[in-house]
């Protein structure tokens, strides 16, 4: 007697598997994709965004879209992934990443018509993967990381495909005095967190022209006390991570007093206790006192009586961001306070009111390894827009630092490795051959994309680009592109558009390995059902929600 498998499943659970589960797979990554095609280069359309509070987002970030959008396929979902990982990891390409790896997902159906197994298919794209890397690295000149002008034009021919490349020589300035200000050259390994150190500050009104980095920091805070200085030159600056008020019970604690003398004796101990904190502050001679947590009106009355200014309840970054600017130590307990922890680096402190908002600058610093970026516009909107393009625009910049070597962009790059993976596919062996060229045709979706949104012939110069990529005595070649202006074929060499060599390495690796990852899903199994999807948990539905107290109730 044979013997049949038994599955045994949950009653709302939906199965995919086989053939239906990748071909559901490769549609979805298809559907994110083509979201953000038309996203990408100069004239890309931007998207508007609504978001549950009715703020609005315009954008044609492909990572800020992808974010904001709700899916519930989980192919889907590892394609946002993905957008997500590529903006962590080198901060640009998020548009690119997605097209590709949707392009890759799309040429591997036919495969599956011929019942070709997934496993070859994974075969032949890492085999194309480490073939494309190799060209890019021979392709990739190196760049002086000294020459100023030279990193500026890189940056601007990045942010040319942005939303503001109108302002592109403002942020691409910001960005380079903001990642020199972060980068340690001293440190053995890459040392350049702007995550971390280089803080944007958004106000809204002014000019443009009032955008700024500061050799310091800024921060969206006040003295606690009217009388405290406000402007203080060369500070002594000391940074807590503790209170500045009398210890609290744990919970709510009750006092009993009896007598008046009692309730005078408890104030008296606070008194006392606070001074006792103030006293151990004061020994150290500090100019400024910034703490994490409270500051009680007790500590404020002390140390304003010895000419201390306090700023409290400071985020644990910003604390950390003064720690680096003004080589201060950040102490847990005020009775730990020595001479070696007092911040020494800072020139100036000094609030502004710019607004109704109040701002404490600690500026002109020396060496200050942290930095904040001022910016001014008319719109919330319009900043954040600058604020997604300046971090693309410092990402670029950090790239250029941690390995200095640019590719042509404007497609050029994509077209000369499809051609080179073609000229190659002969002296691959096997089944694995057809994966092989099906990655080199998927490439030539990024300058079939740029000539699309521009509007121009896209079968005529597609070919015409690909013949001349193909031409081995071209010596040009490498630098042929699409100008995403005009959508003609131009050298990209003379137009000075370039990549940088990390963003586009990161960007085929991404593409292809994700593309395999979903390729080789062959069983999707769900604990929500179509019935469940309109909102209610898997575990319930209208038969099985329980009622309490009568309905009538209203």
């Amino acid at each position: 007697m044979n013997k049949v498998p038994i599955i045994v499943l949950n009653v709302k659970t939906e199965r995919e598997n086989g053939r239906k589960a990748q071909l559901s797979n490769i549609q979805a990554g298809k559907a994110i994709a083509s979201i953000v095609r038309s996203t990408l280069g100069p004239k890309a359309m931007l998207k508007m965004m609504l978001d549950p509070i009715g703020g609005i987002c315009m954008t044609n970030d492909g990572n800020a879209i992808l974010r904001e959008i709700d899916v519930v396929h989980p192919a889907a979902k590892s394609m946002i992934e993905l957008s997500r990982a590529q903006d962590e990891e080198v901060g640009d390409g998020t548009t690119s990443v997605i097209i590709l790896a949707g392009e890759m997902l799309k040429v591997s159906t036919e495969f599956f018509e011929k019942e070709v197994h997934p496993s070859v298919v994974a075969a032949g794209y890492y085999k194309a993967l480490e073939d494309a890397i190799n060209y890019a690295e021979s392709m990739a000149t190196p760049v002086n990381i000294d020459n100023e002008t030279e990193i500026n034009e890189i940056i601007r021919s990045c942010l040319a495909t942005k939303f503001a490349s109108k302002w592109d020589n403002l942020i691409s300035d910001l960005a380079l005095k903001a990642v020199k200000i972060v980068y340690n050259k001293d440190s053995k390994v890459f040392d350049c967190d702007i995550k971390k150190y280089a803080k944007v500050e958004k106000i809204p009104g002014g000019e443009l022209s009032e955008c700024c980095v500061l050799d310091g920091v800024v921060l969206n805070k006040d003295v606690i006390h009217p009388q405290m200085r406000r402007k203080i030159e060369n500070p002594r600056i000391v940074l807590l991570d503790s209170t500045l008020e009398y210890k609290k019970g744990e919970s709510q604690t009750n006092c009993e007093f009896t007598k008046e003398t009692d309730f005078t004796a408890a104030l008296e101990q606070e008194k006392k206790e606070v001074k006792k904190l103030c006293d151990q502050i004061i020994k150290v001679k500090p100019d400024l006192v910034i703490t994490e947590k409270g500051a009680s009106d007790l500590a404020a009355y002390y140390l304003q009586k010895a000419n201390i200014s306090v700023i409290r309840r400071l985020r644990k970054t910003d604390n950390n961001r003064v720690a680096k600017a003004t080589g201060a130590t950040i102490v847990n307990r005020p009775e730990e306070l020595t001479e070696n922890d007092v911040g020494k680096n800072c020139g100036l402190f000094e609030i502004k009111k710019i607004g109704d908002e109040y701002y404490a600058y600690f500026v002109k610093c020396k060496n200050p390894k942290a930095c904040s970026i001022i910016l001014r516009g008319a719109s919330k909107d319009v900043l954040h827009e600058m604020q997604r393009n300046l971090d693309d625009a410092m990402c670029v910049c950090r790239n250029i630092f941690r390995e200095p070597k640019l590719v042509p962009g404007g497609g050029a790059f994509e077209m000369e490795v499809s051609a080179r993976l073609i000229e190659n596919s002969k002296n691959v062996e096997g089944l694995i051959q057809l994966p092989y060229k099906a990655i080199a045709r998927a490439l030539e979706v990024i300058p079939r994309t740029l000539i699309q949104n521009c509007g121009a012939d896209v079968v005529r110069t597609i070919t015409d680009l690909r013949a001349r990529h193909s031409d081995p005595n071209n010596k040009d070649r490498a630098y042929l592109g699409v100008d995403g202006n005009k959508g003609v074929i131009a050298n990209m060499k003379d137009l000075k558009i370039f990549d940088t060599l990390a963003v586009k390495k990161q960007t085929l690796k991404t593409s292809i390995e994700s593309s395999c990852m979903i390729l080789r899903i062959d069983d999707i199994v769900s604990g929500i059902t179509k019935k469940d999807k309109g909102g209610k948990g898997p575990q319930q539905s209208d038969e099985d929600q329980e009622t309490f107290g009568d309905q009538r109730d209203g």
